[in-house]
């Protein structure tokens, strides 16, 4: 059991994110989103790169707000994959969006202008600076983490971690990251004069800036160089693009004019957004088509479910239905021999003729119980040559004590000249048996003469098709559709099993079975089988 637990927990793994390999559609997207890029980046850092614009002062924190919603979305995304993955590298990647969205509050409230010229919470013009490099240098590290956690993580996710203990990890890190950007925040808004002073006013930078940009946008690329060397899933494709556009945004900060509000440093925003946007786009389309892969395989599930208990009840069914015919008749005949031996003069050969139908049908239910289990499986039976007309009368021998108790005529029409045919002879004579059994009751309380009528006829060049017609009260036309549903039935102690075990043979016969009315009453059930080819 155990083993296929964990059999199922690796199949499981194969089909989440962090592991689901990208496909070749997608890999042409991803390449298709870095030209895109390099182009803008072209065309921002050369002709557009001296277009002058000024400061718009609901960006600030419509940018700040879109950072920390997207990045907020995207970190709960990967926490919940976390606590069903266990996966540390997952953990990490959670932290560092949730560093981003966390760091866009204070960024937000201490830009110059947004709450006081020089910024907000007590800041001042190196806060908001500081906060930006803090954001990009603590993303930079989670990503570098993830990469070199990612094959650390377990073969099997279902094996270790308990529910509470990931639950603790998560709001320990959580906790952990929220106290290091609240004393980040602390520090770069009371100890503003401290620091290294990056910003000359609320729009200029100084040369240190350089000196910061370079290493900044260095260990994104090692990030990025590592996670291509590693990279094997999804979400690495589209992680590695999220890196390559935080490279373009630290770049348009500094080139071609390393100033506020101008089209690089615009530009630069936007990149921002759109590196925050393609995690969490492509993990809720992802999320999604996963979702509809699981909603399929449980109603999948739960369809098999329902057809293994409904093939349950059917092999019961079948075995009563199939075993009551010839049980009936044996206790018809076993009835018939006592009174032929009570007689004061015994009739010795009528019931030695009684007790040879008793050991004709006990062989017989034999051989029905032996094809039982031929209904519920796909491969062939041993199939002989037959002669149908053969067939149909050895069932009329059959269901002869039946047809003289109820008072049934029989009227037969043979065609002399049909090809024999390939199949199961007891299975096919199930089927006649069932069809004329049904013929009987169907009349049984009827008024006036009851006749069932078997023919034989060519149906086409290779197939033959045969005929049972009774004179009963027919088949309702809202029925005619369900009647050969397993387990529905217009009997009162009927089992609903016979005519659809009557199709599945005639289908595993390679025919078609139906039924149309008998005008003026009557129902007509006629089946086609295929005639035997010669190799």
């Amino acid at each position: 059991m155990l083993v296929e637990r964990s059999a199922a927990g690796l199949r499981a793994h194969e089909f989440v994110l962090s592991n689901l390999s990208p496909s070749v559609a997608q890999k042409r997207f991803a390449v298709g989103v870095v030209l895109v890029l390099l182009v803008v980046f072209v065309i921002v850092a050369g002709p557009l790169s001296g277009l002058p614009l000024r400061r718009v002062d609901a960006f600030i924190p419509a940018y700040g707000t879109a950072i920390f919603v997207i990045d907020s979305i995207t970190a709960a995304l990967l926490f919940a994959q976390f606590s069903v993955l266990r996966s540390h590298a997952l953990l990490a990647l959670a932290n560092g969006y949730f560093l981003t969205a966390l760091i866009a509050i204070p960024w937000t409230l201490t830009f110059p202008g947004v709450l006081a010229p020089e910024g907000g919470l007590g800041g001042g013009l190196q806060s908001t600076v500081w906060l930006y490099v803090l954001s990009h240098v603590g993303f930079a590290l989670f990503a570098i983490v993830y990469t070199l956690l990612k094959d650390a993580d377990p073969a099997d996710p279902m094996e270790w971690l308990s529910p509470r203990s990931i639950r603790a990890r998560v709001l320990t890190t959580v906790g952990s990251v929220t106290a290091l950007v609240c004393c980040a925040t602390v520090f770069v808004t009371a100890g503003h004069a401290l620091l290294p002073r990056m910003m000359l006013d609320t729009a200029e930078v100084s040369y240190l800036w350089y000196y910061v940009v370079g290493p900044m946008a260095g260990l994104f690329v090692v990030a990025l160089v590592l996670l291509w060397l590693r990279h094997r899933s999804v979400l690495d494709l589209w992680l590695m693009l999220v890196l390559f556009a935080y490279i373009i945004e630290i770049a348009l900060t500094a080139f071609p004019i390393p100033y506020r509000f101008s089209v690089g440093w615009y530009a630069g925003r936007v990149y921002g957004v759109l590196s925050g946007s393609l995690v969490l786009l492509i993990l809720m389309k992802e999320v999604t088509m996963l979702y509809g892969e699981l909603l399929r395989a449980v109603l999948a599930h739960r369809r098999e479910r329902e057809v293994r208990l409904l093939t349950g009840d059917a092999v019961a069914a079948t075995v009563a239905h199939e075993i009551k015919q010839p049980l009936s008749a044996m206790t018809a005949d076993a009835s018939a021999s006592l009174r032929w031996l009570n007689r004061a003069t015994p009739n010795i050969d009528e019931a030695k003729a009684a007790l040879q139908q008793i050991v004709n049908n006990g062989h017989r239910m034999g051989a029905v119980i032996d094809n039982i289990r031929t209904l519920f499986k796909t491969e062939a039976r041993t199939r002989t040559s037959l002669d149908v007309n053969n067939l149909i009368r050895e069932v009329l021998a059959l269901v002869r004590d039946d047809l003289q108790r109820h008072r049934v005529a029989v009227q037969t029409d043979y065609n002399q000249s049909l090809p024999p045919i390939e199949g199961n002879e007891v299975q096919l004579q199930q089927v006649l048996v069932n069809l004329i059994t049904n013929a009987i009751d169907s009349m049984a309380t009827e008024d006036g003469d009851r006749v069932v009528s078997l023919r034989s006829k060519v149906y086409d060049s290779g197939s033959l098709m045969v005929s049972v017609e009774d004179v009963g009260k027919g088949v309702e036309p809202s029925a005619i559709d369900l009647i050969f549903k397993p387990q529905f039935t217009t009997k009162v102690h009927g089992m609903g099993m016979g005519l659809s075990i009557c199709r599945s043979i005639i289908e595993a016969h390679g025919g078609r079975l139906w039924v149309t009315a008998n005008l003026p009453r009557g129902a007509i059930f006629q089946f086609t089988l295929p005639a035997h080819q010669e190799h």
